[in-house]
């Protein structure tokens, strides 16, 4: 599974840094990246949640 955030439509309010910090972080930019290539085991539904939780949409999760 692969996490990616739209950098254009990322408005860096930190939910899915909050729900998952194992594959979000903030980068130069102060907007939220993922980090990993692949979602770690375990992760998998925090990094829904989190795609669940943007607010506009900027995260992708498949």
């Amino acid at each position: 599974m692969k996490a990616v955030v739209d950098q254009d439509l990322c408005i860096s309010c930190g939910a899915c840094i909050d729900v998952c910090p194992e594959v979000f972080e903030w980068n130069d930019e102060e907007k939220a990246h993922a980090i990993v290539e692949e979602v770690p085991d375990g992760q998998e539904e925090q990094a829904k949640e989190a795609a669940d939780g943007c607010p506009t949409e900027a995260i992708k999760v498949s």
